[in-house]
C-alpha cells in the first residue's frame, strides 16, 4: 500500500522505456523502484531526474523523466564510490578523534579523502578498512538535509571545521547548501548517496600520499587515503591483476634496470639523462623515421631550441600558451624563450625564400628537442617531462593537395604502426568549441572549411573515428590518433593538424600558376610523436623485451669457461661487422648465471660457446622466452637474425 494516499493524489512519471507510471503524491524513488519490481527496489541506488543524479530518498517530482540506477550502471557506481568515502572518512574520525576532513572526491576505480591533524603510518590503512567494514554492517541509513549558509557555518564551526568553513565561505551565497548524515558522521556534500552504508560492495583501501590544501603548494599539506570500489570482488580482483601488470610493465621500473634512462636532482625535474642502451634504442627510432621520412619526399632540418619572443607573438602562441612556456631570457637587446614547439621556426625555414606553386608541396622535418613547464606533480619517468624531443614536420601544399597530403599522412602513420607492432588504435577528429572564444581562433569561415576537409578525407579513406569538441589546436583542427597502452589506457600518439591560420600570421606565400602570390596550407604532423612518451609507450608494451630489431644489445655471447673467451670474442666481433648489436660475456660467473642474467635484461638471443661450438665454428643458440634452439653453424645463426631484424618481428607476445 502506498502510505494509505489515495488515486486523486496520483502523479505521473515517464520512464526509460516511454512507458508513464502512476504513484500517489509523496512517494520517494525508492517506493517507485520497488512498485515496479521488488528486484528492482532492492537493486536501484540512485535515480536520474531529468537528466540529474537524485537520492533514492527524495519526492517524486510530477512529470519527471525518470531512470532507476543500479550498481550495474556508471553512474550507480559512482555513487557508490562516493558513500565509500563518506565512511572511509567516518572510520578515521572513529579511530583517530580530532583528525580534520577536506574534500573527498570520486575518482577513476574508486575515491580518496583528504585529512588533516593526524600522522598516519602504513599500520592505520588496515585498521581504517576494517573500521569501515563495521561501518558497512551497522547499516547505517544515509540521510540528506537541506541547511541555511548560517547553519552549516555554525556547524562546522562548533565542530572546528576548518577546512569546511573555508570552502562554505568561498561559495556563491545563492548556492544551495546540503548535509548528508549517517550515525554520527556528517559532512557537506552536494550527494547524492546510497541509501544506507550497508548498500556498499566491494573496496580496498590503498595507499598514502601527500596533496596540498586546493592543490596549492602554498597552503597546508594534507594526507590523502585513496581507495577502490566495485560491485563484484570479481572486478576488484581484476583490477588488482591489472595493477600487478602495470608495476611489471611501469617504464620507470624497466627503465632503470634496464639502463634505459635515469633522472637526477642536480639536472632538474622532467629533465632525464638517456643512458647508453636508451639512447640506442632512441637512435634506432630516429634513423628509422628519418630514412622513412627522406624516402616520401621529407626535408629534415635542424633549429635551434631558442627563439626571441617575438617569434611566438607573431604566431600567437604567447597569447594562446604563454602559461606552459618558461619565462624569457634577455640577452643583450633581445629576450629569447626556450621553444615549447617547433612550427614558428618551420615557417621561417619556408619563409626564407619565395617558392613556385610547382615546388608544393614541401615538407619540412626535424626531430626537434622542445621546452614546456608541467607541474612538478604531473611529471613521470619518460611520459611527461619538460624536455621533449617531437618526431616533427609540417607541410606547406596548395589547397588543392590538402586531400592527397593528409592523406600520405594517414597511410605513413599506419605504416609506421606496422613496424613496431602497434595494432589496437582508433581515430578521433579534434574540433574546436565555437563556444570558447579565449582558446580558439576567431574566423568561422575557416574552422567550417578545415573541419569539413578532415572530416571528408577520414570518409574518403572509410577509415571509422569519432568526434570530439573542444579537443582541436588553438588554430585548426587535427586528427589524433589514440593507441590503446598495454594497461588498456587511451594516449594520443600522433596527430596531423589542418592549419589555415599560421600562413596568414607569418605572411606565407607561394606563386601561383596566374603569377599571383597565393597562401599556402599548413598540415602539421607528428608519427611517433616525442621519444620520451614513445620509448615509454614502447617499454611498457613490450614489457621491457624490444624486438630484435630495437634491442639495444641483440646478442650476447656467452663463454662456458675462459678458456673459450677468444671464440667467443671472436663471435660477437662477426656479429658487429654484420650490423648486429652483439656483446661477449666472458666474466668469469658461471654459464648458468651468464644465461639468467641475458635473461633478466630481456637480451633477444644469448649463444652460448664452448668446445664444441669452437671446433665447429658453431653457436648454441638461447632465444629469449623460447629457450634453448639448438646449435647451428654461426653463419646460418647470422643470417637468421638479419632475416628477423628486416622483417621487424615481435620478439614475444608481451
Amino acid at each position: 500500500m502506498w502510505r494509505g494516499s489515495s488515486v486523486s493524489q496520483a502523479i505521473t512519471v515517464r520512464l526509460k522505456d516511454g512507458s508513464e507510471r502512476q504513484v500517489p503524491a509523496g512517494s520517494t524513488y525508492a517506493e517507485l523502484a520497488q512498485s515496479i519490481s521488488p528486484r528492482l527496489g532492492k537493486e536501484a541506488v540512485v535515480a536520474r531526474v531529468n537528466g540529474a543524479l537524485v537520492d533514492l530518498s527524495r519526492e517524486v517530482e510530477d512529470g519527471a523523466q525518470v531512470e532507476l540506477l543500479t550498481l550495474q550502471d556508471p553512474e550507480g557506481l559512482y555513487v557508490m564510490r562516493h558513500t565509500c568515502a563518506h565512511v572511509m572518512a567516518q572510520a578515521v574520525q572513529r579511530l583517530f578523534p580530532g583528525t580534520k576532513c577536506a574534500i573527498g572526491p570520486v575518482i577513476e576505480n574508486g575515491f580518496y579523502y583528504d585529512f588533516a591533524d593526524h600522522d598516519f603510518h602504513p599500520d592505520d590503512l588496515p585498521r581504517i578498512e576494517e573500521e569501515m567494514k563495521r561501518i558497512v554492517a551497522e547499516d547505517l541509513p544515509i540521510h540528506r538535509e537541506v541547511v541555511s549558509r548560517e547553519e552549516a557555518l555554525r556547524l562546522f564551526r562548533d565542530r572546528g571545521d576548518r577546512f569546511k568553513v573555508e570552502i562554505i565561505e568561498d561559495l556563491p551565497e545563492d548556492v544551495t547548501l546540503t548535509l548528508y548524515r549517517q550515525g554520527e558522521f556528517v559532512d557537506l556534500c552536494r550527494g547524492p548517496h546510497l541509501p544506507s552504508t550497508g548498500r556498499i560492495k566491494v573496496f580496498q583501501l590503498q595507499n598514502f600520499a601527500g596533496a596540498y590544501w586546493r592543490g596549492d603548494s602554498k597552503r597546508e599539506m594534507l594526507t590523502r587515503v585513496y581507495g577502490v570500489a566495485f560491485a563484484k570482488k570479481s572486478d576488484l580482483d581484476e583490477y588488482n591483476r591489472l595493477q600487478q601488470e602495470a608495476r611489471e610493465r611501469d617504464h620507470r621500473r624497466l627503465g632503470k634496470e634496464l639502463d634505459i634512462f635515469t633522472l637526477s636532482p642536480e639536472v632538474g625535474q622532467g629533465l632525464p639523462l638517456w643512458l647508453p642502451n636508451g639512447a640506442k634504442v632512441r637512435r634506432i627510432i630516429e634513423r628509422y623515421i628519418v630514412d622513412l621520412e627522406e624516402s616520401l619526399g621529407y626535408q629534415h632540418v635542424y633549429t635551434p631550441h631558442l627563439a626571441n619572443v617575438e617569434l611566438y607573438k607573431i604566431s600567437g602562441h604567447w597569447e594562446h600558451y604563454k602559461d606552459d612556456m618558461y619565462p624569457p631570457m634577455k640577452i643583450d637587446n633581445e629576450e629569447l624563450v626556450l621553444r615549447p614547439m617547433n612550427c614558428p621556426h618551420h615557417m621561417m625555414v619556408y619563409k626564407h625564400r619565395l617558392h613556385s606553386y610547382r615546388e608544393l608541396p614541401i615538407r619540412i622535418a626535424e626531430l626537434g628537442t622542445m621546452h614546456r613547464y608541467e607541474m612538478s606533480g604531473a611529471l613521470a619517468g619518460l611520459q611527461r617531462v619538460r624536455a621533449m624531443t617531437l618526431n616533427d614536420a609540417h607541410i606547406f601544399c596548395r589547397p588543392d593537395q590538402i586531400e592527397q597530403e593528409f592523406t600520405g599522412v594517414v597511410r605513413l602513420i599506419q605504416r609506421v604502426y606496422k613496424d613496431f607492432g602497434i595494432d589496437d588504435y582508433y581515430h578521433r577528429l579534434s574540433y574546436r568549441d565555437p563556444k570558447n572564444t579565449e582558446k580558439y581562433v576567431q574566423n568561422d569561415e575557416m574552422w567550417e572549411l578545415a573541419q569539413s576537409t578532415l572530416r571528408k578525407v577520414m570518409l574518403d579513406l572509410g577509415l571509422e573515428f569519432v568526434e570530439a569538441e573542444g579537443e582541436a589546436a588553438f588554430y585548426g583542427p587535427k586528427l589524433d590518433v589514440q593507441v590503446r597502452t598495454a594497461l588498456g589506457k587511451d594516449e594520443t600518439l600522433s596527430t596531423i593538424q589542418l592549419d589555415f591560420h599560421l600562413p596568414n600570421r607569418f605572411n606565407l606565400e607561394y606563386v601561383a600558376e596566374d603569377g599571383e602570390r597565393h597562401r599556402p596550407v599548413v598540415i602539421h604532423r607528428g608519427v611517433v610523436g616525442t621519444m620520451e612518451r614513445f620509448v615509454a609507450f614502447l617499454i611498457e608494451q613490450y614489457k621491457g623485451a624490444f624486438p630484435t630489431w630495437l634491442a639495444p644489445t641483440q646478442v650476447v655471447v656467452a663463454s662456458v669457461a675462459d678458456e673459450f673467451a677468444g671464440y667467443a670474442e671472436e663471435v660477437a666481433a662477426k656479429l658487429r661487422e654484420l650490423g648486429i648489436r652483439a656483446e661477449a660475456d666472458v666474466s668469469d660467473n658461471k654459464i648458468g648465471y651468464k644465461i639468467r642474467q641475458a635473461q633478466t635484461h630481456k637480451i633477444p638471443y644469448t649463444l652460448v660457446v664452448g668446445a664444441r661450438e669452437r671446433e665447429e665454428g658453431s653457436v648454441s643458440v638461447r632465444k629469449y622466452q623460447a629457450g634453448d634452439l639448438g646449435a647451428m653453424p654461426l653463419d646460418q645463426f647470422a643470417r637468421q637474425i638479419q632475416d628477423e631484424i628486416a622483417r621487424k618481428a615481435k620478439l614475444v607476445e608481451a
